[in-house]
C-alpha cells in the first residue's frame, strides 16, 4: 500500500502539559532543541505525510509561547487543551469531522525524533489489517516490580514500551474515550482507551530512539540521537 493509497488523516497532538519534571523555565515542549523547540521536531514528520489533511494542536488557552513558534501552515488547527492528556485529545477529536478524515494519528508533543519511515509503516499496517495500532519497542531489560525494594521480577516476554504515533479511526477513538471517561476509567493512552472497549490494538514494533523527553537527561539525549540522524 503506497502513501497515495491512504485515505484521508487527521494528526492530533496534545501539547497543553507544564513539563514540571523538567525543572525548566517553560513547558517542555518549548525547550530548544537545534534550534528548534521541541514541538516544531515533533510536528515535522507528521506533517510531512501527504495523507495527512489537517493537525490539530491541543494548547493550554493562555500559551504565551506558541506564537514565537514557526507553526503557521495552514492546516494547522488549535484547540483548547484540557487538564489532562486525555482530555486535549478528547477536544481535538470533536473539532474532527470523522466523515471527511476517518482515520486520525495522535503523537506526544515531545517525541521529537520519530521517524517518518516508522508512520507510514504503522498507518499501513493498520490499514492492512482494518483496525488501529501504536508503534512500540520491546522490552530489552529485565523488568522489577517494587517501590524501594524489589517484590518481584516481571516476566518481559511479550511486553512492550508503548509509544507514538498512536493510529484509530477517528469516530470510535472519540466514542471509546468519552465512555471511559464517564466511567471514570483512567485513561493513559489512546490504546488504553481502546483496550477498555475490547477493541484490538496492534503493535508495530517503532525505533528505540523515538524517545519522549520527560527530565533534562533526556533533552542531551535527544540532541545526541538528532545530531547521529542528521
Amino acid at each position: 500500500m503506497s502513501l497515495k493509497s491512504f485515505p484521508a488523516i487527521a494528526a492530533v497532538i496534545p501539547a497543553a502539559g507544564v513539563g514540571q519534571r523538567m525543572q525548566a523555565d517553560k513547558p517542555k515542549q518549548y525547550l530548544r532543541l537545534h534550534g528548534k523547540t521541541i514541538l516544531e521536531h515533533s510536528v515535522k514528520p507528521v506533517l510531512a505525510l501527504g495523507a495527512v489533511q489537517q493537525l490539530y494542536l491541543a494548547l493550554s488557552p493562555d500559551d504565551p509561547y506558541f506564537a514565537a513558534t514557526g507553526l503557521t501552515a495552514e492546516n494547522i488547527v488549535r484547540v483548547d487543551g484540557g487538564t489532562e492528556r486525555v482530555h486535549s485529545v478528547l477536544n481535538a477529536l470533536l473539532a474532527i469531522d470523522a466523515e471527511k478524515m476517518p482515520w486520525v494519528l495522535v503523537h506526544d508533543a515531545a517525541r521529537p525524533l520519530v521517524r517518518p519511515q516508522d508512520i507510514e509503516l504503522l498507518i499501513q499496517r493498520c490499514l492492512e489489517v482494518g483496525h488501529g495500532g501504536i508503534l512500540a519497542t520491546p522490552v530489552r531489560d529485565t523488568m522489577k516490580r517494587g517501590q524501594s525494594l524489589i517484590n518481584a521480577t516481571v516476566e518481559r516476554e511479550h511486553l512492550w514500551h508503548a509509544l507514538t504515533p498512536q493510529f484509530f479511526p477517528t469516530a470510535l477513538l472519540r466514542a471509546n474515550i468519552q465512555a471511559a471517561l464517564a466511567a471514570n476509567v483512567v485513561i493513559t493512552d489512546e490504546a488504553s482507551a481502546m483496550e477498555w472497549a475490547n477493541e484490538p490494538v496492534l503493535l508495530v514494533e517503532g525505533h528505540s530512539d523515538n524517545l519522549k523527553i520527560t527530565r533534562p537527561a533526556d533533552l542531551q539525549l535527544a540532541a545526541f540521537y538528532l545530531e547521529q540522524n542528521q
